[in-house]
């Protein structure tokens, strides 16, 4: 078993001969992110691994030290799908673009949140590569370092927290057979109307009654993030 010396990173960074090997850390990463994707990252272990790639069970062993390199490696791996614009000087559109991004590749790889929620403080290549970008885009920003890192892990926190949410709605519905927003509506009637009645709860009545229906979870999404990016602003300097 590969001995825990130091990040995987560190340790990738150490491995010259890697590609000439029958295994590689792209591959590992590859097979996991195609399993996990499949099955969920609870049916992920590293002996299924090795089955699935066809080699012994210690062979992975020999690139990283367990479960934990390898989530690296397959969160590193889905964030090469984001591309920033080039936007030079304008952190909103940066950072918001940055949010959307985040987004969408935790719902095409809903797994990501239980990675998020193990290794809060994970930070990849591809991951710092991005920060960097985020980062440079606050270079006309007038404030410290401190707040300019807090901006981009303020919106980091709420995204990771609002896409955690809709997996974990999109996985409920598939537990209980809803195919959509009307299904849970339905199974939900019961008890909002029991809720109606006690005449304890007027601005909730409001919504259930008032509300159009239209506010979905992108919906919900992007006006957070609006809401957010706005009070950010407020604090910097004008």
């Amino acid at each position: 078993m590969a001995k825990a010396d130091g990040t995987i990173w560190e340790r990738l960074g150490r491995s010259p001969a890697e590609q000439r090997a029958p295994l590689s850390h792209d591959r590992l990463a590859s097979a996991a992110i195609e399993m996990a994707d499949l099955h969920g990252l609870d049916a992920l272990s590293m002996r299924k691994l090795a089955e699935h790639l066809g080699v012994t069970a210690m062979a992975p062993y020999r690139y990283i030290s367990g479960k934990d390199d390898l989530f690296e490696l397959m969160v590193d791996t889905v964030h090469a799908d984001i591309a920033l614009p080039a936007t030079a000087g304008n952190w909103r559109e940066t950072l918001g673009a940055y949010a959307e991004q985040v987004r969408e590749i935790t719902l095409r790889h809903p797994w990501l949140a239980q990675i998020f929620a193990r290794l809060p403080g994970v930070l990849t290549p591809r991951m710092a590569d991005i920060a960097e970008q985020v980062l440079a885009s606050m270079d006309a920003v007038d404030a410290d370092v401190d707040a300019k890192m807090a901006m981009l892990a303020g919106v980091t926190a709420f995204t990771h927290g609002a896409a955690a949410a809709e997996v974990a709605q999109h996985q409920l519905m598939g537990r209980r057979g809803w195919t959509s927003d009307d299904d849970v509506r339905s199974a939900y009637h019961p008890y909002m109307a029991e809720l109606t009645a006690t005449g304890r709860h007027p601005h909730l009545v409001d919504y259930l009654v008032g509300g159009s229906n239209q506010d979905t979870a992108e919906w919900q999404f992007r006006f957070g993030l609006e809401c957010l990016l706005d009070g950010i602003a407020t604090k910097l300097p004008r």
